[in-house]
Formats: structure tokens, C-alpha cells, sequence
């Protein structure tokens, strides 16, 4: 095994699931996020030697944010959920129910608005680290993440979504 191969397989080993996480929440679908993981794990070997002297992980996730962008795309299926109301939570809505709920309004979200969602609150970057992930500027990193915030709550309620945003940096 060369150091190259070395150097790689213990990133892997260290970091692959919270890729996988960051993959799925891109994404919505278990198999989608690990074909996900898989492509930007293939495209990021094949820059090894130019990305290991960098930080890694910002690199990777910006394949899999790209790559569930552009898949997204060639989708080119329009999806249109109609929300006369927000959608009815159980009496006692469990953690199961409640990520359900939020599983589909994200799956709803555009990709871009998905991906400043992920980034910001699931994986907690800042507005900057965001935008260089992404390759945009601060400002559209706001714009889309007011967007996103503003759909999630007219399909989740305020409360809800705030609540899920104050667990998301617990």
C-alpha cells in the first residue's frame, strides 16, 4: 500500500460518516447519499496529492453538495407538493415523526437552498465557509438560506422549524 493509499484510507476511515450525513442531508435518499459519498471519495483520490496538503473535508463536501446539485438537475422533473397548511404532526410527535416531516420539507427545498441549510445548520459552518463549499458569494449564502428558512417555515410552522435549527447547534 503506498502512502498515498495510506494517507487517504485513514481520512476515509475518520470522516466518512459525517460525509455520509452530509451526503444524505444533501440529498434525502440513504442510496443517493452513498452513490454521493462514493463520487466525491473517486474524485477526491484522483486529486489526492493536491488536496491532502489542503483540508480535505471542506473539499469533499463541496463535491457532494455539487454533485447533488447537478443530479438534481438532470432530474429535470418538477415536483410540485400543494401545502394548502402545514403539514398535520402527531399529538405526541416523536423524534421519528419530526425527522420525517423535516426529511420531506427539505427534499422539497431546491438544491442550492438544501445544500445552505445543510452546511449552515447541520454541519454548523459559518456563512464564509458556506460560500467557499458552495463557490458563491456571503450574500447569496443569505439570500438562500432566508429563502430556504422562510419555505420551511410555511411548510413546517415557526416553532418548528426553530426549534429544529436551536437542536441543530446543541
Amino acid at each position: 500500500m503506498s502512502a498515498t493509499e495510506h494517507d487517504f484510507g485513514a481520512f476515509v476511515a475518520a470522516r466518512a460518516t459525517s460525509l455520509l450525513r452530509v451526503a444524505y442531508l444533501a440529498c434525502g435518499d440513504e442510496a443517493e447519499a452513498e452513490d454521493l459519498l462514493q463520487t466525491a471519495l473517486e474524485r477526491t483520490y484522483r486529486n489526492w496529492d493536491r488536496v491532502r496538503h489542503d483540508s480535505p473535508e471542506p473539499y469533499v463536501r463541496r463535491v457532494i453538495v455539487n454533485a447533488a446539485i447537478n443530479r438534481a438537475r438532470r432530474r429535470a422533473i418538477l415536483r410540485i407538493i400543494p401545502m394548502h397548511s402545514p403539514p398535520d404532526l402527531p399529538d405526541r410527535a416523536t423524534d421519528t415523526d419530526l425527522r420525517r416531516v423535516l426529511m420531506d420539507a427539505l427534499r422539497a427545498l431546491p438544491p442550492r437552498q438544501r445544500a445552505v441549510i445543510v452546511l449552515r445548520y447541520w454541519e454548523d459552518l459559518s456563512e464564509a465557509q458556506t460560500a467557499e463549499v458552495l463557490g458563491c458569494s456571503v450574500g447569496t449564502v443569505k439570500s438562500q438560506a432566508s429563502k430556504a428558512a422562510a419555505k420551511l417555515r410555511s411548510a413546517l410552522g415557526r416553532e418548528t422549524v426553530e426549534g429544529v435549527i436551536r437542536n441543530a447547534h446543541a
